[in-house]
């Protein structure tokens, strides 16, 4: 609706009901508007609780939940960031000999 039409439609308004029905019109609209954003409110705050519950159910741990724990592979060795030294399979670090980077000697 643009602004024109607004205005027609409170002309009309204003021929038929006269001056005196003004007010009763803009109580009706700001009750209307009231009710929309309050149940704009509740539908936004259902939502919200909605995906709080799934975040909930997301953190519990496996073993908790009911779930077949032969279908979920395990890892051997935890995950680890980027190597800054040279490390053995079994996790010891190894100082780099000086021997090593030497192929001739």
């Amino acid at each position: 609706m643009s602004s024109g039409e607004i205005i027609i439609i409170l002309f009309v308004y204003l021929l038929f009901f006269g001056a005196k029905g003004i007010p009763s019109l803009a109580q009706t609209m700001g009750k209307a508007v009231y009710q929309f954003r309050n149940a704009a409110k509740d539908v936004q705050d259902e939502i919200m609780k909605g995906a709080q519950d799934i975040q909930k159910e997301v953190r519990i741990p496996l073993d908790q939940m009911d779930v077949d724990n032969r279908a979920i592979p395990k890892r051997e060795t935890p995950v680890a960031g980027p190597k800054t030294e040279t490390e053995t399979e079994t996790g010891s670090k190894e100082e780099p000999s000086s021997s090593s980077t030497n192929p001739s000697a």
